[in-house]
């Protein structure tokens, strides 16, 4: 973060446990600013332009006019904004940050906390790492937001999708399924896949693939008529929650069921198939509801079942997102390339905090990561969202906290107390060494 000193020169400042002191986080210059400014959130200064673009121009005006009027000047030490190199911030979205599409109240305090609001003055890196998905990252990136009031950027973004953008040098045809339209096709082929089918394509080149299931008028206008002779699907994807379990477990099971993905053909031997991928595996997730809704991993489960009852055979299906391994190895990289570009860090932290809801994704994850990454991955269980207080989370987190500004101040806090006894234990051994040579002498 850069800061200006008293002759008008910028430096960058960072937080390292290593050599921060207590001066380091309380020091600096004395500056004299307008009195409105004392309670002015940080932050306006953060907001994405498209959202300054929406204030009112009546605020504007009125903001105007009190600097022109406003001749009182207080003096206030601040402490000057460090970034932190040594330790980073991951967060699930749904029930973590968001609920029923609206922040939970704690998380705007929270974005406040970790970009510099904070007794420290302190900046967290931190990037979003969520297994919801259906829309573009840049997409996901605009409505989060306008939901925290704090611009997020895909390059510190996650969907359960992300990772698939690396298989489309692989699969040149692939049937992709979920959301809402024809966003699943827009993310696919910005991926880079040459040749998006939907199961909207399906249906109107042939109707009666789904008998209980028409195209709206805005789906038929959308959809593509195939040559179903010379379309041979290579990889079927599913990226987000499907709309249509029926229909769309139809389509899938055909093409499961087909030989070398060549739709309207029947195994004899149910092996030859194309692979199924999945962006995650949540059975649950969390929404406004008070109880947890089923999600994909429902419908992965469903699926399975029926491929079994249909041929007697055990489906194999690959799943991204959290817990999986790979996942968090691609957070890993991400988070690595946006501390260094945005921050100027080249190393990596020796903490990553994850703050999630789920027991079985979010902290399975994390805990089984942490256990094969080099540096450690803290997990943090919150009470808004899937998991229960009063249950026993089947895989236990480090940490349980009520809610993501809870987590959030536990995380930098945990770092100031490693700071001051990293900062004790230098004394202690300098005053040791001193004692040690004066007894010589």
């Amino acid at each position: 973060m850069a800061t200006t000193d008293r002759f008008g020169s910028q430096k960058v400042r960072r937080l390292s446990s290593l050599d921060a002191d207590r001066a380091d986080l309380y020091g600096g210059p004395n500056v004299v600013i307008p009195p409105k400014y004392l309670m002015a959130s940080t932050r306006d200064r953060d907001l994405n332009p498209d959202i300054e673009m929406d204030k009112n121009h009546s605020d504007e005006e009125a903001i105007s006019s009190e600097e022109e009027s406003s001749s009182v000047t207080t003096p206030l030490t601040i402490p000057p904004m460090t970034v932190s190199d040594d330790f980073a911030l991951a967060f699930d979205i749904d029930g973590v940050l968001i609920r029923g599409g609206q922040a939970i109240p704690e998380a705007i305090e929270a974005m406040k906390y970790i970009n510099g609001e904070n007794p420290y003055g302190v900046k967290v890196p931190y990037i979003f790492l969520t297994n919801g998905g259906g829309k573009t990252e840049k997409e996901r990136c605009q409505d989060l937001s306008r939901q925290l009031d704090y611009e997020v950027c895909p390059g510190q973004f996650i969907c359960g999708h992300t990772p698939m953008r690396e298989m489309a040098e692989r699969y040149d045809t692939v049937l992709v399924v979920g959301g809402e339209g024809e966003k699943c096709r827009i993310v696919a082929e910005e991926y880079g896949f040459r040749n998006v089918i939907t199961p909207g394509d399906i249906i109107k080149t042939r109707h009666d693939t789904t008998p209980f299931r028409k195209l709206t008028d805005e789906e038929y206008k959308n959809s593509r008529v195939l040559d179903l002779d010379s379309v041979q699907i290579e990889a079927i994807f599913v990226f987000a929650d499907s709309r249509d379990w029926a229909g769309d477990q139809q389509i899938i099971l055909d093409c499961l069921m087909s030989v070398n993905g060549k739709l309207g053909t029947r195994s004899e031997t149910f092996d030859e198939g194309p692979p199924i991928y999945f962006s995650h595996n949540d059975v649950v997730w969390s929404t406004s509801h008070e109880h947890s809704r089923i999600g994909m991993g429902a419908l992965r489960a469903s699926l399975e079942a029926l491929y079994k009852a249909v041929t007697g055979k055990e489906l194999k299906t690959v799943a991204f997102g959290k817990p999986q391994m790979g996942t968090f190895q691609f957070a890993t990289r991400l988070l690595s390339k946006w501390r260094r570009d945005s921050h100027g860090i080249g190393h990596a932290p020796s903490t990553v905090y994850f703050v999630g809801d789920t027991p079985e994704s979010d902290i399975r994850g994390t805990n089984e990561f942490n256990e094969i990454s080099e540096n450690e991955w803290y997990s943090v269980l919150v009470k808004t969202g899937v998991w229960q207080e009063g249950t026993i989370p089947r895989y236990p987190p480090k940490k349980i906290v009520n809610n993501i500004y809870d987590a959030v101040k536990f995380a930098v806090e945990r770092e100031q107390q490693k700071i001051y006894s990293n900062r004790g234990h230098v004394r202690d051994g300098l005053q040791d060494s001193l004692t040690e040579n004066s007894l010589k002498n």
